[in-house]
């Protein structure tokens, strides 16, 4: 018998969420046969979250595609040095470099660029206003669903903004990139300017931020063909 030769898909969410965004990009991976994990991460500190990623990682069979959502981008670029991982791909996502963190990255928007709706810290923890959750976050999603996710948001904690990333993944691994045009929480210019940093192979769907919930057939395009790209021969 032969080795499966498609590696395991690894999908990371960001913040003020949980994993169960990925479902529709969860059901079109696992159709066509892909091994597909999800992590939970407790997003309060990038420490925390990349070892509990590269615990996710640790678990699977074979070699993986490392996925992260907007913060989730700074996740795997952390946890992406872990030796299973072949490639790493981006969803309107942070890819920060060396001593950056989100802090850094969002620390001088361009003249008119949107701003998210973040409410001043509270015992440590970030939110979202719940009145403009929808407008800047899930533009492109049925109300009743964004209402869902404004009211059920998880704690952003301040650590993990802070967290820096101090050896960029994408530096020593091929990485894809999908830029969500429509996204309000991080600027398409910004998106594309990572992108084109870390040298990604790089494709643009209209949506929102929350692109990997209303584009999982985009969202799964890209990783198909990450997977394709390093799949064992």
């Amino acid at each position: 018998m032969t080795a499966d030769p498609s590696p395991r898909i690894v999908l990371v969410h960001g913040g003020f969420v949980d994993g169960s965004g990925w479902q529709g990009v969860y059901d079109l991976l696992t159709a066509k046969g892909y091994g597909v994990s999800i992590v939970q991460n407790p997003t309060l500190s990038l420490e925390d979250d990349v070892v509990v990623t590269q615990r996710a990682i640790s678990q699977q069979d074979g070699p993986v595609v490392l996925v992260g959502h907007s913060y989730g981008g700074v996740v795997i670029t952390e946890a992406g040095v872990h030796p299973q991982v072949q490639a790493l791909v981006y969803i309107s996502a942070f890819a920060p470099d060396k001593g950056e963190s989100v802090n850094t990255l969002i620390a001088d928007p361009a003249p008119g660029a949107p701003v998210p709706p973040i409410l001043p810290p509270r015992d440590g923890f970030l939110f979202l206003d719940r009145g403009q959750f929808a407008a800047s976050f899930a533009a492109d999603l049925r109300p009743g669903l964004a209402a869902f996710m404004a009211d059920s948001q998880v704690p952003w904690g301040v650590n993990a903004l802070g967290g820096t990333v101090t050896d960029p993944a994408w530096r020593q691994k091929p990485s894809w990139y999908l830029v969500a045009a429509d996204d309000r929480m991080i600027p398409p210019p910004a998106q594309r300017a990572m992108a084109e940093r870390a040298g990604s192979t790089t494709t643009e769907a209209p949506g929102s931020h929350s692109i990997y919930v209303s584009r999982p057939d985009a969202v799964a395009d890209l990783i198909r063909q990450a997977a394709n790209a390093v799949a064992t021969p």
